[in-house]
C-alpha cells in the first residue's frame, strides 16, 4: 500500500514539476514517471523496514 501511494505522488509531483518548467507533454510524462519510479523504490525501502521492524 506504501508502495503504491507513494508511486501516486511521485506521479503527480513529477508531472507538476514538468508543467511548472514548461515542459511539453513527452516530458511531463517522462518526469511523472521518472518521479513514480523513485517514490516507489522508497517506499519499497520504507515498507521492508517497517516490516522487519514489527516482526
Amino acid at each position: 500500500m506504501i508502495v503504491i501511494a507513494a508511486a501516486l505522488i511521485g506521479a503527480l509531483l513529477g508531472g507538476l514539476t514538468a508543467k511548472k518548467r514548461g515542459g511539453a507533454g513527452a516530458d511531463i510524462a517522462q518526469y511523472a514517471t521518472s518521479f513514480a519510479i523513485a517514490f516507489a523504490l522508497i517506499g519499497l525501502i520504507a515498507t521492508v523496514v517497517i516490516h522487519r521492524m514489527a516482526v
